[in-house]
């Protein structure tokens, strides 16, 4: 029964839908006037090119033999698979979240493809990083610094992301998915772009 409800933590607070939570938490915090048809346009973009797609990439690549499950276990099947999510958040960055339309936005997605080569480079060096916590750390980064750019009081919503990030590393140890360290490096890749392009529009 454990077992059974930490495998559900990792699924339900997979790395693919923390862009997505990321990108609602946005349009439900920030003071600006976004038309509803620009933010209904934006949102089901962005769960078609990072969950979707991602998906049905996945499911090619297992039937052609390059990957064995989506937690993508070892090195050496994670680089294919975050070589393409870098292409993916790439093509967002260019057609769906320029910076000239929502930059906080934009820079959110700037931090995740930076996080994405990072794992990427480590991967390809046999170093591996858990990418259930950089994507948990990199939108906790998020949060706050939204909290902070529109000084409302997000306190709610850092109380629960921290209990979720307790929860996914408990679990991915549990697991045996990760190492302590792995766990580490995972929060630093999460969460050092997103505090480095913090300079760039808070």
């Amino acid at each position: 029964m454990k077992n059974f409800i930490l495998k559900g933590i990792s699924f339900v607070f997979h790395p693919l839908i923390m862009p997505l939570l990321g990108v609602l938490f946005y349009f439900s915090k920030t003071p600006r006037f976004i038309p509803e048809p620009v933010m209904k346009a934006k949102i089901f973009s962005i769960v078609i090119l990072t969950i979707i797609l991602p998906i049905l990439l996945f499911f090619l690549l297992k039937t052609i033999n390059k990957v064995n499950s989506i937690y993508l276990k070892s090195t050496k099947e994670r680089l294919i698979p975050l070589f393409i999510n870098s292409v993916i958040i790439l093509l967002i960055l260019i057609r769906v979240l320029t910076p000239s339309e929502i930059i906080e936005l934009y820079y959110f997605f700037l931090g995740i493809l930076c996080s994405t080569l990072t794992c990427f480079i480590l991967a390809i060096f046999k170093i591996k990083a858990s990418i259930h916590m950089i994507a948990a750390s990199g939108f906790f980064m998020f949060a706050i610094a939204i909290g902070i750019h529109y000084q409302i009081n997000i306190n709610g919503t850092i109380a629960l992301m921290m209990i979720i990030l307790g929860a996914i590393a408990t679990s991915r140890l549990h697991l045996k998915a990760h190492t302590n360290q792995e766990l580490f490096i995972g929060i630093f890749t999460g969460m050092g772009p997103q505090i480095l392009l913090l300079n760039y529009w808070l």
